[in-house]
This record gives structure tokens, sequence and C-alpha cells, in this order.
């Protein structure tokens, strides 16, 4: 994902700029309005209209209020910085009222300013080349990873926070795996040709009960890939992806493990095409073609084995096509629901602000028998309106059923919102990010409870804890 520029600014300022003050910020009752567009939407249904936060992070509706539990720059328990660029996240359970917030950060091998180590990497001779999956061409490790902190439901407090991942790029987003724990995906394909000692592209599995860095073993039987996120059905075990691919021509993919809950045991890769269209299909509807199919409409799938999942020669999804695959358009956020698999691709639809598909998995999946009753995919979500929902990315599902999505558009004049999305495929605005810079939302998750949202400010990487009156939807 591209930095604006603006979001650059004051970036080496960031921890001092939380350090002064509260960090709590109650959404204030005086009347305010919102733009035409979202106005409309909230009076309409949803909890109101958008109440301007005199922080000026994240305006919220009235009775709605957020605490920032943890920003880029801090020092952690562990004694290594908060590092910067918070992405994907999930929320898991761990006993009590207590849950681990497993949050990812996008850094590339350019960002090593940004990561655990801090400006200098001054703590770099703390961190052991062993304990990262890979390092730079200097030797040292690289910046990308991901980190858990400890958060008290019942006080509304983080505890600690620790880094447990190290030595990856790019981590984007993921998914939380029903057995207790969050599979990290890198959103890059760079290898020892960029100068790197590993290859990169690869899912990482993180326990949300690991108190320091894990062992970072990549998961190659998850393909090797700009992956972006993935959601696992805790009835079969099969693991779905979502891949980001900037030129728009990403694949859906679902791995068959050998072991449902052990994916470091490998399993069998395939990606999803539609029965009608044997040559290579597309579900991207893309701005100044004629539209393939409409919201509400389903297609009958296939799914196709992936020969050379390790993908050297980084070709993959393109092989894939030829073989019958079906293209989607930046595939990103993605979540299993007992209703289907939910996910976003961000760049899609005849106007280009995105879409939301849904798969829903055979009665077989995966199994003997799926070829007589297919799964299908559904085109769920199309806007037309960027008031509506504008590049939709990272993707959650609240307990109540409603989805959450982070919008991430980059724009002068465009703010991006928290969007939630009724199961009937209404859209309304939940929050918008007023913060400088105006960077992506990320990492949307809810507690167990249903208590508290956490999302993240991208840049420079601010994650906060939303709480309010959830059950106040108005219809």
């Amino acid at each position: 994902m591209t930095l604006h520029r603006r979001a650059l600014l004051g970036a080496a300022a960031a921890g001092a700029a939380f350090s002064g003050y509260a960090l709590r910020a109650q959404a204030q009752t005086a009347a305010a309005q919102a733009s035409a567009g979202e106005t409309y939407l909230n009076e309409v249904h949803g909890y109101g209209p958008l109440i301007p936060d005199p922080y000026k992070i994240l305006d919220l509706p009235e009775g709605f209020s957020y605490r920032v539990i943890s920003h880029a720059g801090q020092t952690m328990d562990d004694g290594f910085f908060v590092p910067y660029k918070a992405d994907g996240m999930a929320a898991i359970p761990i006993g009590g009222s207590r849950i681990a917030l497993l949050r990812n950060h996008e850094l590339n091998p350019r960002d090593l300013n940004y990561g655990p180590t801090g400006p200098g990497r001054k703590l770099i001779d703390k961190l052991k080349p062993e304990q990262a999956y890979d390092v730079g061409p200097d030797g040292h490790p690289l910046p990308g990873g991901v980190t858990t902190l400890i958060y008290d439901l019942k006080r509304q407090r983080l505890e600690s926070q620790h880094l447990s991942l190290t030595g990856t790029l790019v981590n984007c987003a993921g998914g939380a795996t029903p057995w207790g724990s969050w599979l990290s995906c890198e959103e890059t394909t760079l290898s020892p040709q960029a100068g790197l000692g590993k290859s990169h592209g690869w899912v990482f599995e993180v326990p949300a009960t690991a108190k320091g860095l894990v062992d970072p073993v990549p998961l190659t039987a998850m393909g090797r890939f700009q992956h972006e996120a993935a959601a696992v059905d805790p009835g079969t075990g099969v693991i779905y992806e979502t891949e980001d691919s900037f030129d728009s021509k990403g694949l859906f993919y679902r791995v068959l493990p050998n072991d449902r809950r052990n994916p470091a045991k490998g399993g069998r890769l395939q990606v999803l095409g539609f029965r009608d269209a044997p040559e290579g299909g597309d579900a991207r509807n893309m701005k100044g073609s004629e539209p393939t199919w409409r919201v509400g409409e389903s297609r009958d799938c296939v799914w196709i084995d992936v020969e050379g999942s390790d993908n050297p020669h980084e070709d993959l999804r393109l092989r894939m096509q030829a073989a019958g695959a079906a293209f989607v358009g930046r595939g990103e956020g993605i979540f299993w629901s007992p209703d289907g698999v939910y996910f976003t691709c961000t760049s899609s639809g005849p106007a280009g602000h995105g879409q939301v598909l849904r798969y829903i998995p055979s009665p077989h999946e995966g199994q003997a028998g799926e070829a007589d009753a297919p799964g299908r995919l559904e085109l769920f979500v199309e806007p037309t309106d960027a008031r509506v929902m504008d590049f939709a990315d990272n993707l959650a599902i609240s307990p109540w059923g409603h989805m959450f999505a982070c919008e991430d558009r980059y724009s002068e004049t465009l703010r991006n919102h928290l969007k939630g999305i009724t199961p009937d495929g209404r859209v309304y605005t939940i929050a918008r990010n007023v913060f400088e810079g105006n960077a992506e939302l990320a990492g949307a998750c809810f507690s167990p409870d249903g208590s508290t949202c956490f999302v993240n400010i991208y840049w420079p990487g601010l994650t906060l804890a939303i709480t309010g009156p959830w059950n106040s939807f108005r219809v």
C-alpha cells in the first residue's frame, strides 16, 4: 500500500505527540454535521451522524468513545519500540477478561528506522539475527513482523505489549485461527535477488499465548505470493487466502490442510475458478468494461490445484489464470462466518470503489461430492458512490453479524472511514479518521464479548479501543 506524502510529516515526533495528554476522547454531544452523503446514510440507519473529535483523531457517533491504547515509538515491556505502520490485527481470548491483540506491522526493507529497534536501530544489539526470519544486506534483522498486546476488557486497559515475530517484510493482514493463533501474511515476493537472505511472500503463525519472539517458520503449503489475509473455516479446517496484486489481477486461494489444527504440516493449495468459464473467469467488473455480473448474483465454482506454489518466477497467478482461475481485483480483508467467507476487493467495480464478495462453501467442501454441489461466489456489495464505501480493505464481522470494513484511500479530499455492512448489504458509517495525514484505517476486530472494537490508524501507527452503545443500531 502506497504511503501518501502528507502522512510522512511529523513521523519522527509521533511518540512525543501522544505523551503529553490523556489518551482518551469522548464523542461530544453538540450538534454536528457530516458530509451530506454520510449524514443521510447515518440518519436512515446506523448509529447516527458522526460528532467531531476535539482531539482530531477519530470522529464517532454520539455516545461512543475511544481510547488510544498503543502508538508507534512507545517502549514496550520487552524493551523494544512499538513499530510503525500498524496494519491487520485480531483479538484472541486468553482467559478471564483478557485478550491478546496480535498486530501486524507492514514495514519494508527501507523502514529500518521505524522497526522495533528504533531510530538509528539503536537497539539492534538486543535483537539476535537467529531470532529473525531474515536479515538485510547489512546482516541485521528486517523490520517487519508482529507485536502482541495483552488487554483487560473488564478494566479497559493495556497490561503489556511485546514483539512476537520479526525479520519478515510487509506484514499486511492475516487471520485468527480457531485454535488461538494469528496467521501473519507477507504482502511481498522480494527474494535474495533484492539483496535479502531468503525469499518472502509467506504466511507465519504466532500463538496468542507466546510470551516473546516465536520461531519464524514459513507455512509453505499456503503458497508464496503477495498475501493479504486468511480465514479459517472452523468446521472443515480449510484456510482461505486473498492476494493483493497491485495490477488488480489477483486470485482467491484455499488450502486443504493435512492437519486441521496445524498448517505447518502441509496441505493442498488450490485457486478458485468459475465453472462456466473454464478458460479463466473475471469477478472484477472493472471500470470501462461491461459488467459480467451484478449485486446478488452468484456463480458456481471449481477449485484448481496449484503447481509450483513456491512461485520461484513470480508468475503463479498468471499461470493459474491460464489454467482456468478467476481474476479478482486486489483481494484484501477476509473473514469467515457461518453464512460464508466474505472478502474485499479494493479496486474492483465499474466505479472503482471496490467490492465485497462472499464465497459460500460446498456442503462437501474439499471432499468427494463437491463437484455435484459446488461452492458459489456471490457479488455481495459493489458501491457506485464513494460516500457509501470506498476502497474497503481490512474486514471483520462483529458478534452480532455486521461487517466492519476499513477504508484505504489515500486522498487530499476523501477521508478514510470505518464502515458497517448489515447482513442484507446496507452500508453505514461508524467512524471517520481525522488524524493528520489521513492514513488508512486497518485491523478492525472485535473482542469476543462484543464490548470493544479495536482498530489501527496505519501511520504512524495508533491502536484504538472503541466502546459505546453497540446495541443501539437503528434499522
